[in-house]
């Protein structure tokens, strides 16, 4: 998979930028603030069609223009495949060789992306909603369905939350509906959890070959899926099913007191442990470095095993991050493989030898120059 053309219109701080490059190496360079990452995250956007930075698509589009449009054009195993995407204030249009997509989810994965950038190291130390999101984006761009089902139970939760709060308000013990939100929650819950289950160890499988590698064979790591309540994976539904319902029924007089859903995948997490220790609470920070790296890696190799190419790598601003073997592993892995697109400040910071037949683009002031 290899983007070979990028164009965007009043996007960010770019009134019109296009970009050709036939380059597995592309590195972006210029001073802070001039639209290094913009280029970055417009690529992302393409692929999940919302962005890693920011909730609000209002912040993507020039502040004096009514839209913006990003046009990109890939070539894949079967063939090149042209992608259009414009966002308003109204919401988005999606095209697929100017085919309009009637939803999102079937625009999603024309592109794989894995994005790589300094905040990353958040997934490992931040909070449970930064690790679900991370889930969530991931897994939505392989398993477009799994986007589908995840819009689902979001729906239902915020009514269900409404439900909570008119009884709590009211004071009303019978919860008549209750049972009936419980079976919709439950229902597209469990597909989240399976999907998520699923997903994870598979990144396991990749992420302890490469995190052995990273470490020399000094520490394993193991991914965890934290389910908030007790449970086993099971590949029988129904026993999920029931496990659920189960939790929600011991747990009916809290949601009634407090007025929230307190069980489903919007509260489960992930853990990390390296040598049987929690990465969050006792890994040092080159050890948490590493989890997050080992992570990206692996998410490389999982997205082509199940889509049977390449996704794009980004790597935003993170080499200069990286010590100098560190730096090596991570290059080793994308170098004659992975088409790379790398932001950086000044490319002293790169290890130039690792980069053979690279394109170079310096941007100022929302302006590139190859």
């Amino acid at each position: 998979m290899q983007l070979k053309k990028l164009s965007l219109r009043n996007y960010r701080n770019y009134d019109e930028v296009h970009v050709e490059t036939d380059h597995m190496v592309n590195i972006i360079i210029g001073p802070n603030a001039q639209g290094k990452t913009n280029l970055l995250e417009a690529i992302f956007v393409l692929a999940l069609t919302k962005s890693h930075r920011t909730h609000q698509d209002k912040e993507l589009i020039q502040w004096d223009a009514r839209h913006t449009m990003l046009h990109g054009e890939v070539e894949k195993k079967y063939g090149l495949c042209k992608l259009d995407l414009t966002i308003s204030q109204q919401g988005k249009k999606a095209k697929i060789n100017g085919l309009e997509q009637k939803k999102l989810s079937q625009f999603i994965g024309s592109i794989n992306v894995v994005m790589f950038a300094p905040e990353d190291l958040e997934i490992v130390k931040g909070t449970p909603s930064i690790r679900r999101r991370f889930l969530d984006m991931e897994i939505g761009q392989v398993y477009p369905t799994y986007l589908y089902d995840l819009s689902q139970y979001q729906k239902i939760l915020l009514q269900r939350n409404n439900y909570l709060k008119q009884l709590f308000t009211t004071r009303d013990t019978k919860a008549a509906l209750l049972d009936v939100w419980n079976a919709q929650l439950v229902q597209y819950g469990i597909k989240i959890i399976k999907k998520r289950q699923s997903f994870i160890q598979k990144l396991q499988r990749w992420a302890e070959k490469i995190h052995s590698g990273i470490t020399a064979g000094q520490e394993e790591i193991k991914i965890a899926y934290a389910c908030s309540f007790d449970q086993q994976i099971v590949e029988d539904e129904t026993v999920l099913f029931d496990q659920f319902m189960i939790k929600l029924s011991q747990v009916k007089e809290q949601e009634l007191r407090r007025g929230v859903t307190l069980v489903g995948p919007h509260r489960d997490d992930l853990l990390f442990t390296i040598n049987g220790k929690d990465v969050q609470t006792f890994g040092s920070q080159g050890q948490q470095r590493t989890t997050a790296l080992s992570l990206k890696l692996a998410e490389i190799e999982l997205i082509r095993e199940e889509v049977g190419e390449y996704p794009i790598l980004l790597l935003d601003d993170v080499l200069s991050e990286l010590d100098q073997y560190r730096q090596t592993q991570l290059i080793e892995t994308f170098q004659n493989k992975v088409q790379t697109f790398i932001t950086t400040t000044g490319i002293e910071s790169i290890d130039r030898s690792k980069l053979d037949n690279a394109s170079v683009i310096h941007v100022r002031n929302g302006s590139l120059n190859n």
